[in-house]
């Protein structure tokens, strides 16, 4: 899974990358904004709060941990209903973009014409409503494409009128689409091997596909699709999925056959996408590898600014737990803590990205190195 080197030689990736963020948000910052907007079709990677509920700005049970203190701490320093310390991919999007940062699609009173997100915590690809598989955290399984989609439909005649106009506005703004690592979640914390799993690529990747074909049908033009990350490299997944065989993990303490499962899923994915682009050649369908990038950072964390010894350990949980993850005392839970600088580690809370990863991430996006073609082509 080792992923061949992109950077300028002899200039560290993150260095470049960051330079591409200056240069995007000084072109924001003096001019129209490139797009008229932002939608976004996501997970808890991307959902901007989504998982409040209406009227009140907590949710009940385990998903109340992600509206509560610490999380929010280094960017907004304030519970900010990400699943996140600071900003997510969308929120550093938005900034570069010169665009505000996107409003939950539930929210009440806002003005979505500049975007709107409707990622949720949970999100999948597939509908999985009325399902009665167990989550991992308690969530109920609502936030499939469909049903973003359809939040997505229902918001369209405030933000642009007539189905035509809204053909014509839509056409001139960005759509993100990341979906799909929930749907592999589900399926092996309810038991599933990883050989049971990969059947269902197909059917998960061709869910994706056809949703970026109604996007098209709304009148998208330029669309983002993410592939899904090597969570075998999260904490989550090496705690849940702790193994006693040796063979079971990488040169890296990576989970090799769980991140050879979303290895073939990015393969089936990158296909899917060369068709459609092929199939819609009035389209720019850009391929955002999250993958290659995570991976690169795990491989070699000092060249990304990471920590050598805590590429592979959650900022926020149980410190003294194995990659400092445990279920029972997650980020926010009793007998949690916080390291002391939350920009050295990979995963804030083991299961999401950190503000300064999803920075990168960003930067990678924007400037083509991770994002065929480039967003700011």
């Amino acid at each position: 899974m080792a992923v061949a080197g992109r950077g300028i030689a002899g200039v560290a990736p993150f260095v470049v990358l960051s330079c591409c963020l200056v240069a995007a948000l000084a072109a924001a910052g003096g001019g129209t904004p490139r797009y008229n907007a932002i939608f976004n079709l996501g997970d808890s990677t991307s959902d901007t709060g989504n998982i409040c509920p209406r009227g009140r700005h907590e949710p009940a049970g385990v998903l109340g941990i992600f509206a509560r203190i610490p999380y929010g701490i280094t960017y907004f320093g304030k519970p900010s209903c990400r699943c996140c310390d600071g900003r997510l991919n969308v929120d550093f999007l938005a900034q570069a973009l010169g665009l505000p940062l996107l409003p939950p699609s539930k929210a009440r009173g806002e003005d979505f014409r500049r975007g709107a997100n409707m990622a949720m915590i949970g999100g999948t690809a597939r509908d999985y409503s009325g399902s009665s598989m167990f989550t991992g955290y308690g969530v109920h399984l609502d936030g499939s494409m469909d049903s973003q989609m359809e939040a997505l439909r229902r918001l369209l005649p405030s933000i642009c009128g007539t189905r035509q106009s809204c053909k014509e506005y839509l056409a001139k703004s960005l759509f993100v689409f990341q979906l799909g690592e929930n749907d592999y979640n589900i399926q092996l914390v309810n038991g599933s091997t990883v050989h049971e799993a990969r059947k269902s690529i197909p059917s998960i990747v061709n869910t994706i596909t056809s949703g970026v074909e109604k996007l098209i049908a709304l009148g998208a033009v330029d669309i983002v699709v993410s592939n899904v990350a090597p969570m075998g490299c999260y904490p989550l997944y090496l705690n849940f999925f702790e193994s006693s065989d040796k063979d079971d993990y990488n040169e890296y303490g990576c989970l090799r056959n769980h991140n050879a499962l979303f290895d073939r899923h990015n393969s089936f994915l990158k296909n899917g996408l060369k068709k459609l682009q092929k199939k819609h050649q009035h389209t720019r369908i850009m391929h955002a590898d999250l993958a290659s990038h995570v991976y690169q950072m795990v491989q070699d964390p000092k060249r990304f600014g990471f920590g050598i010894e805590t590429i592979l350990m959650g900022c926020c949980g149980k410190a003294n737990a194995p990659n400092g993850f445990d279920l029972l005392a997650m980020c926010g839970m009793d007998g949690s803590s916080i390291c002391r600088d939350p920009g050295s580690h990979l995963t804030w809370d083991g299961m999401h990205l950190s503000d300064a990863a999803n920075k990168l991430i960003t930067e990678g996006w924007l400037s083509g190195m991770y994002c065929n073609p480039s967003i700011l082509q």
